[in-house]
């Protein structure tokens, strides 16, 4: 439907691919094929990195390959870590031979996925303009279709079309194979839109990623479109955490150059001695707006937090190492949400323990510093550490894993950065002032 090569167009077959899928996102969802073609380029991608980097300098010379960063390294070792750690788990808890192969199918569409993108991203030669582009073209999707989804509720079309036969291949949910026009807010029976996401706050997050894509734009048109699609997505889908995430996710990438100004260190020096002034009337704003937000949707709050403090308790108390192996059934207490869900820490501690908690916490720590790092810099940090930003932000509301399928254009942005910096590992090192010699 929309050509958005003009002008960047392609080099070589894995360009082609990873730009074409990503301009289709909104077909594949039409058909409730998004949470399926996920995983399968992932692994695709994966293993065209795998190929490339065994046949070397035999490979066509536009897919040459390049070497594994560190970083990648790390997220492999983490992701790939995830799997005998799942299967210890149930060892421990007796689960049988179908449910480990059940739950080994879930590592491969989802924890496997946090490693094969940014391996794809690293060792095959993408540009991060296409991925831009790509991002910008799903944007201007979203805003030819934005008509037709906000006036549904008031002119009687129904929440779900229908749902894909492609559930059969298993998954989380309905909702993950789902055709939505939109969905009713339990809590106030307001419609909100989850646009292509199985729901709405994720959407509002696939929002704020697109505003990061869309910053990164040379072209200004594609740029618009870009910004108006994802800002679109954080205020349609009403979600309290996307608000947060526009500012928090947007701005600290931009600002941490700022760092190294001398103005902008006298700025914060006189903003921090005015605080001792304005302090406490500034928390109590804080406090207020705090409670505000958590009041926005109270059930929600109430439930979110009432699952984590039962996967807290029972963590400590049953399975400290390799966790539970797997989510188990919730109680009506938190209206029947499985125990391990809606926070990718406690789940983690939950289904798999210490070991799994540290086999996300260490990559995800790496790379966050390696990110800052850069960002603040080079520009091209700026982009990666919106990402982390996002994926931070997920982790303490959703589980990441299952999610991934949709990160997945961000993802391989992290292993192109982490490219990027091996390729020029100097550019950590603010350069040294020369001074002049006297004459």
């Amino acid at each position: 439907m929309f050509d958005g090569t003009v002008g960047l167009k392609p080099q070589n077959p894995a360009e082609a691919f990873v730009y074409k899928t990503m301009a289709r996102t909104w077909p594949f969802y039409a058909v409730g094929a998004l949470y399926v073609v996920g995983p399968v380029i992932a692994w695709l991608l994966g293993g065209l990195a795998v190929l490339a980097l065994y046949l070397g300098p035999a490979m066509r010379r536009d897919l040459q390959p390049n070497p594994i960063p560190p970083a990648v390294w790390i997220w492999l070792i983490g992701m790939g870590a995830m799997l005998p750690i799942l299967w210890v788990g149930h060892a421990n808890w007796g689960y049988g031979l179908t449910a480990t192969i059940k739950s080994t199918i879930g590592w491969a569409k989802g924890w496997a996925l946090m490693a094969l993108f940014p391996l794809a991203g690293a060792v095959l030669p993408i540009r991060r303009e296409i991925l831009v582009r790509g991002q910008c073209v799903i944007g201007l999707w979203t805003l030819c279709l934005a008509p037709l989804l906000l006036v549904a509720p008031y002119i009687g079309l129904p929440e779900r079309i229908f749902v894909s036969p492609l559930k059969a291949v298993g998954g989380p949910g309905p909702e993950y194979f789902g055709l939505y026009l939109f969905t009713y807010d339990p809590a106030s029976m307001t419609p909100r839109w989850q646009f292509y996401a199985p729901w709405s706050p994720f959407a509002a997050l696939l929002g704020v990623c697109m505003v990061l894509f869309a910053l990164e734009e040379k072209d200004r048109r594609w740029r618009w479109a870009g910004l108006a699609a994802g800002v679109l997505m954080v205020l349609a889908s009403k979600s309290r955490m996307g608000l947060v995430g526009l500012i928090f996710c947007t701005m600290p990438p931009r600002l941490l150059p700022l760092l190294g100004k001398q103005w902008a260190v006298m700025t914060l020096a006189l903003l921090t001695a005015s605080l001792a002034v304005t302090a406490e009337r500034l928390f109590d704003s804080v406090g207020a707006g705090i409670s505000a937000f958590k009041n926005a949707r109270a059930d929600s709050t109430r439930v979110r937090s009432t699952l984590q403090r039962i996967a807290g308790e029972r963590w400590r108390e049953e399975a400290v190492w390799f966790g539970h192996g797997r989510p188990e059934p919730g109680s009506h207490i938190v209206e029947y949400m499985p125990i391990g869900t809606h926070h990718t820490w406690y789940g983690l501690l939950f289904v798999k323990g210490v070991t799994g908690f540290l086999a996300l916490l260490i990559p995800l720590l790496y790379q966050l510093l390696l990110a800052l790092s850069d960002a603040a810099l080079r520009p091209r940090g700026r982009l990666p550490l919106g990402i982390l930003l996002v994926i931070v932000m997920l982790s303490f509301g959703e589980n990441i894993e299952i999610e991934a399928y949709l990160l997945w254009p961000g993802l391989m942005i992290l292993g192109v950065h982490a490219r990027e910096i091996a390729a020029d590992p100097k550019s950590f090192v603010e350069p040294k002032r020369i001074k002049a010699k006297p004459a």
